[in-house]
């Protein structure tokens, strides 16, 4: 079903390790890195919603301590709230959605690239379209698996037993993403607003849901998990430092004694 995916992403990865000095992992550190960069609309919206969101928590304090007793009216004004300053709390979901079938297609083109069964060599054999352009790169699947004595084409295993580091890298990473675009909510008696209840379990489920994963299948997914949230954070902080920095001016003139 989603092979109108699966089979460029592996086309994509076979020339990504033909130029990049044949290492496997290096080309999936540039293809994740690629994928990334075809989702940035939708993942700069979701962590610039993420910043308004922190930055609307004094007005948030502000409705529970009028609202308090009345958990509707409570709900009602915080949506109020975020309708007016354009943020939407269930946009974090969004990229993650979107995200999810170029997962699949990204662990099958790794299968297809690096195949541990005749069955799967012979199946991506037919749909290397790649070298009609390029007829040097016949003959490079399957590609060197090995990378810090792990078979990227295999799940974590105890014969390997560090290949069980990368799920753990890959929950880690995932949840230090997820904390930083995650509103920080200050503790409160009412357990807070739905949306906060929502982006609270989030920041552990999704975590766990990608380190269980990691655990499934083939270590080279992880590679793309781990690259992806690093990325991630990276986008974060050089959207945080921006705004910082737009913000400095504004600052500064309000500081400044009126005449």
């Amino acid at each position: 079903m989603l092979d109108f995916i699966i089979y460029p992403f592996a086309n994509l990865l076979l020339l990504l390790y033909a130029y990049l000095g044949h290492q496997t992992v290096v080309a999936i550190a540039a293809l994740t890195i690629l994928i990334r960069l075809l989702i940035l609309p939708l993942t700069l919206s979701q962590q610039k919603s993420a910043q308004k969101m922190q930055e609307l928590q004094p007005e948030i304090e502000k409705l529970r301590e009028k609202y308090g007793d009345d958990q509707e009216k409570l709900a009602q004004k915080q949506m109020e709230l975020w309708r007016k300053a354009g943020v939407n709390p269930a946009g974090g979901c969004l990229p993650l959605i979107i995200q999810l079938p170029i997962m699949i297609a990204l662990y099958r083109a790794i299968i297809f690239c690096v195949p541990s069964t005749p069955l799967q060599l012979f199946q991506f054999s037919g749909h290397i379209f790649i070298d009609e352009w390029l007829p040097s790169l016949t003959g490079l699947v399957p590609l060197q698996s090995t990378f810090l004595g792990m078979d990227l084409g295999q799940s974590p295993s105890p014969v390997q037993w560090w290949s069980y580091s990368l799920p753990i890298l890959v929950f880690a990473t995932s949840w230090l993403q997820q904390k930083l675009l995650s509103p920080s909510t200050a503790s409160t008696g009412d357990g807070g607003s739905q949306a906060e209840m929502m982006s609270q379990q989030m920041q552990i489920m999704m975590p766990l849901m990608f380190g269980f994963i990691s655990l499934q299948y083939a270590t080279g997914l992880s590679i793309y998990f781990i690259i992806s949230n690093l990325f991630g954070m990276a986008q974060y902080y050089f959207i945080r430092t921006n705004r910082e920095g737009d913000e400095e001016p504004e600052a500064i003139a309000k500081k400044r004694p009126k005449k």
